[in-house]
């Protein structure tokens, strides 16, 4: 997903479940800033790189592909962006490598679902926002892994538009410096790579920019699905993903007692339906001017445009021992408590893609100096609890 659903729908999302302009503004600038939450940025800052949520393109092109560096790009897109949905899955007749990258695969609905929303209860506001970020991406990035890999990965030139006059093959090229061509159906996407483990075997990256786009409806052959057809229909997936995120963030607010996956707060998006589906329908690679427009619409309040510096100078002004109380500070800790969940949950499923991993919230510190900061907050947070 883009901008337009992680910061303006978002924000719409929490707006109905209930939270204050402000509160609203805070989850949907936290979920937004996942997409920006790079080392280069972090290292910018002097702040903890092990809560990097993305990574940038020169970032990925300098990264290793020896097993160290994909455990490091594992934890990344896998903790954030491509949530596993079932880490047991079973496959039959494959080799125990085939088997693990196989669970990596996203989508929604899964356990990690429960748990990584469970983990933001109580937490922050950014907490609140960096779970409303990973549970979108189930939704859109589903049928890909966040793990280098052409055996998951990799697509095939059987990949078809639905549209309402007919289906219409989509062409695909791998120039970076022309916009997609919604009107032919002229997509970029990541050059062909044999290498099982490059880089441009990436999550979606094979299929362009396709999964972020709510507008689009297509059918495809993904490469671990035994020639079996996919399809994919992402304006009732966003739709559904939409009203899971204020479903999950009624439960956050206290609104709801438990959060249980496959349930979605469809009665409270009902009365704006149609609206919400018009958008989501809209022929646009970007459709934040008219999420914007329906969240001020809500809470007759404008959203200003996102800002990724707007909270840069209150951290790097904030003394050190007060750092963990600023807003980016309270995103690296929601962001290290997610990725430590969601690889340490891949390490316990017997595999080591993400690497070796210790529970955190359980066992404390175990040796990578950057969650000292982390462990520090939970020991702090268990003593005043």
């Amino acid at each position: 997903m883009q901008t337009d659903f992680h910061y303006y729908a978002t924000y719409c999302a929490a707006f109905l479940a209930g939270f204050s302009h402000e509160e609203s503004f805070d989850i949907c600038y936290s979920a937004q800033f996942v997409d920006w939450c790079s080392r280069t940025y972090l290292s910018r800052l002097k702040a903890p790189l092990a809560a990097a949520t993305t990574q940038l393109q020169l970032e990925l092109m300098d990264a290793g592909t020896d097993s160290v560096g994909l455990q490091d790009i594992t934890r990344i897109w896998a903790s954030f962006h491509f949530l596993p949905r079932d880490l047991y899955a079973v496959r039959e007749k494959c080799s125990k490598q085939y088997r693990n990258k196989y669970r990596l695969i996203c989508g929604p609905n899964g356990e990690l679902v429960g748990k990584t929303v469970t983990l933001a209860k109580g937490k922050s506001l950014q907490a609140a926002g960096v779970a409303m970020h990973v549970i979108a991406d189930t939704w859109a990035h589903q049928y890909f892994a966040g793990t280098p890999s052409l055996v998951i990965n990799n697509t095939n030139y059987h990949f078809y538009e639905i549209l309402p006059e007919g289906d219409r093959k989509i062409r695909f090229r791998h120039s970076t410096s022309l916009p997609d061509d919604t009107e032919r159906s002229i997509y970029t996407c990541s050059l062909f790579q044999s290498s099982e483990n490059s880089i441009m075997n990436l999550g979606h990256g094979r299929a362009g920019h396709l999964p972020d786009y709510s507008f689009i409806r297509y059918r495809y052959l993904p490469a671990w699905g035994d020639y079996d057809e996919i399809v994919k229909d992402n304006p009732s997936d966003y739709y559904y993903a939409f009203c899971q995120l204020i479903y999950a963030l009624q439960y956050l607010r206290g609104e709801r007692s438990s959060f249980e996956t496959g349930q979605y707060a469809l009665e409270t998006a009902a009365p704006y339906e149609e609206k919400i589906r018009l958008i989501l329908e809209t022929r646009k690679i970007d459709t934040c001017e008219e999420w914007a427009a329906f969240a001020e619409s809500l809470s007759g309040q404008k959203i200003p445009d996102f800002d990724r510096s707007l909270y840069e100078q209150e951290y790097l002004q904030a003394d050190m021992s007060a750092r963990d109380d600023t807003f980016i500070g309270k995103f690296i800790l929601a962001a290290l408590a997610q990725k430590s969940m969601v690889t340490n949950q891949i390490y316990l499923s017997g595999s080591l893609l993400a690497g070796f991993s210790v529970d955190y919230a359980d066992k404390g510190f175990r040796g990578i100096s950057d969650f000292k900061r982390l462990v520090r907050h939970m020991e702090k947070e268990k003593n005043h609890g």
